[in-house]
């Protein structure tokens, strides 16, 4: 029988896409669950009672780590990953990080190296590239047909104004009241260096203004936020994302090659269709558009199919690269998760500092780690010490704490069914 490894979760809310893959996956036998929320405790009992498992509950997350477990899936608050991953990498487990890695330079210098200790596996769950369109997309770049990359582009424009209640509870500290403008590039930038397999090498950001319509519910940053590399190829990129206005929420992807380009729907077809261009011969060239098929033809694959059907990736591919079976090639490592994350904090600082240019790090060497060790650059008053930064180059505007309680109402008020 083929071996089945012990998964626990931390974090139910985001966490229960990675519960219902895990509780149905063949090679997973999902044991434990950690959430400091007794609400969303109960709903993975239920969930767990539904597929005929028993599932230990913690509250705990120092319980949770002592249960008999191969690997953890970490899907806990944004900022707050690195520090768990280190301590799920020093207890000889398996991580699987969901976005984002790190919330300082430091924290990923800390990382990368608890990660070369352990000898463990972390992978770094950017669901975003399993979309059908963006496998497909790295699919035509690696077979030659589209020849070198020269520029990219990605877009993950999402107006949260309507949900900002049930995501942040009135909290006048929640992670994402305090979020800059680019930290949470991953889902623009990241399927571009998966596809092409080239990595930043100089970063430089810029952002538009705070807007009424998300300071009214508590939010202090900026409104969206650009960040332009030049890629160790020459190739540029740009990364849009934010909550700029606009129906349906925007995810999409470009890139052009020397002997063509390919990128998914803006509007009708979405993320689910693509349309190609390829150099043709003297007399006619060829463009086509089509829906490309998942890359895992499962049934697993279909029924637990978030996030446009890229939410069964991460966790399937993690598992396969624990088991040293094929498919584990597409888990994202630890050095191209920073590669993906770390653009981010470099263009806020670039922001902050007249839209200067900052050199990307390569945080495989060791010389480039220790550059940035010390570096706790980040809007957390609790980690960032004297490196505290404000969350918006345009100025941090005042919200009362009225305006907190009755975002808490709104939610306390939300429909539960």
């Amino acid at each position: 029988m083929d071996r089945r490894l012990k998964i626990g979760v931390f974090g139910a809310f985001r966490g229960m896409s990675m519960i219902k893959v895990l509780a149905r996956h063949p090679q997973a036998e999902l044991t434990a669950i950690c959430d400091k929320s007794r609400e969303l405790l109960d709903g993975c009992a239920k969930e767990s009672v539904l597929h005929g498992q028993k599932i230990a509950l913690y509250e705990s997350f120092d319980e949770f780590l002592a249960h008999d477990l191969d690997a953890v899936v970490l899907a806990n608050y944004a900022n707050e990953h690195a520090p768990f991953a280190i301590r799920v990498l020093e207890s000889g487990r398996h991580a699987l990080s969901e976005v984002l890695p790190v919330e300082t330079l430091s924290q990923a210098v800390a990382l990368v190296e608890a990660v070369e200790r352990s000898g463990k596996v972390y992978a770094y769950a950017e669901n975003y590239c399993y979309f059908p369109a963006t496998m497909e997309m790295k699919k035509l770049y690696r077979s030659g047909r589209l020849g070198e990359f020269l520029h990219g582009e990605g877009e993950y424009v999402h107006d949260c104004e309507s949900i900002w209640p049930s995501i942040t509870y009135g909290e006048k500290d929640h992670w994402r009241n305090r979020l800059y403008s680019t930290y949470y590039c991953t889902h623009s930038l990241g399927p571009l260096l998966h596809i092409t397999g080239n990595r930043p090498a100089r970063v430089t950001g810029y952002e538009t203004p705070n807007v009424p319509n998300m300071a009214k519910y508590g939010f202090r940053g900026g409104t969206s936020g650009m960040i332009v590399m030049q890629m160790d190829n020459k190739a540029v990129v740009k990364s849009l994302h934010g909550y700029l206005k606009r129906e349906p929420s925007s995810i999409w992807y470009a890139l052009y090659g020397t002997k063509g380009m390919v990128e998914t729907d803006r509007w009708d077809g979405g993320i689910e269709r693509l349309h190609l261009y390829e150099e043709g011969s003297a007399s006619s060239d060829v463009a086509s558009s089509y829906k490309p098929k998942p890359a895992v033809d499962s049934a697993l694959a279909r029924e637990t199919a978030g996030h446009g059907g890229s939410d069964f990736y991460p966790v399937h591919f993690f598992l396969k690269k624990i088991l040293g079976e094929a498919g584990g090639e597409e888990s994202i490592d630890v050095y191209q998760a920073l590669d993906m994350s770390v653009p981010g904090i470099l263009a806020y600082k670039s922001i902050l500092d007249g839209n200067k240019p900052y050199d990307m790090p390569d945080f495989r060497n060791a010389a480039d780690r220790d550059a940035w060790r010390d570096d706790t650059f980040c809007t957390n008053p609790r980690i960032a010490g004297g490196q505290l930064a404000d969350q918006c180059s345009f100025g941090v505007p005042v919200i009362s704490d009225e305006v907190y309680a009755e975002v808490r109402k709104k939610w306390e008020g939300r429909d539960r069914r």
